[in-house]
């Protein structure tokens, strides 16, 4: 219990001292940036699964904010419905220039969680946004299909009951543990400093939890007491998604300043026991 009110009172300071809220804005505003050519790239490959748009929709409406997917509406009917190798193309091309500003602002961030200068060339931390970036699009591809699109998948295989419900059981397991090993190599490759595998685990697993219970708190009040229409008209659905971003990059955040607190007691430990 002491050892669990001491992190509790490192990571206040550490909240504090970083204002990670200032570094969840930063990082709001670029990952909204990304999320039209993220979004073209992720439905230019339904038509290909025999998926119809309404499925589309609703399959979104799951994944984003309450409301959120509506704003989209027009543009996954157009790219369902209409498959493009060309748009697919541009929308890789849009998504990994895009996207990569993204992780770029949360290596930025990762950096002044570890009170680290970033001393890597541009172009190295460049090539290592976009790698970061395609992981997470893999996940977040991964996240959508398994989970949401995974029975419209199973039902047209049509394959034998028992072995649908092992399948259906696998594809939460696959999915869970790819987001996981994404997280794992965003802590461990984003700041500028060389942090063993073992010391991130803890920030990555409390990440993935608080990101869904934080996602699924915020979709509740959203839907039953945040009424945005009214206020902002129609872009309520910008809105929320901007700060459901906004809260996703303080629960990044968060994840990197507990791996920062275990690294340094950590440290501390094993250069005592030296």
């Amino acid at each position: 219990m002491k050892k669990l009110i001491s992190y509790t009172k490192a990571l206040i300071a550490e909240f504090q001292k970083d204002n990670i809220p200032l570094l969840g804005a930063a990082q709001a505003y670029y990952y909204l940036l990304s999320i039209v050519p993220l979004l073209i790239l992720i439905l230019s490959i339904l038509p290909y699964l025999n998926i119809d748009s309404e499925t589309a929709i609703q399959a979104m409406g799951n994944v984003l904010p309450s409301d959120t997917a509506e704003v989209f509406r027009e543009n996954i009917i157009a790219v369902v419905e209409r498959p493009s190798g060309g748009l697919l193309t541009v929308g890789i091309l849009g998504t990994l220039w895009s996207a990569s500003n993204g992780i770029n602002a949360f290596i930025q961030s990762a950096n002044q969680a570890y009170n680290v200068e970033e001393t890597r060339s541009f172009i190295k931390v460049r090539l290592m946004s976009i790698a970061l970036t395609v992981g997470m699009i893999l996940a977040i591809i991964v996240a959508l299909v398994l989970p949401v699109f995974g029975q419209v998948l199973i039902d047209m295989i049509n394959i034998p009951s028992q072995t649908a419900i092992l399948l259906n059981v696998l594809r939460w397991i696959i999915s869970i543990a790819v987001i996981g090993a994404v997280l794992m190599a965003l802590y461990h490759f984003a700041p500028n400093k060389n942090i063993p595998f073992k010391h991130i685990l803890p920030g990555a697993i409390l990440t993935a939890v608080l990101w869904q219970l934080i996602s699924l708190a915020f979709s509740f009040y959203v839907s039953n007491f945040g009424n945005f229409s009214a206020t902002y008209g129609s872009l309520g659905g910008i809105i929320i998604l901007m700060l459901w971003f906004f809260l996703t990059g303080i629960i990044l955040m968060i994840g990197a300043e507990i791996n920062v607190i275990y690294h340094r007691r950590k440290d501390r430990g094993e250069t005592q026991a030296a």
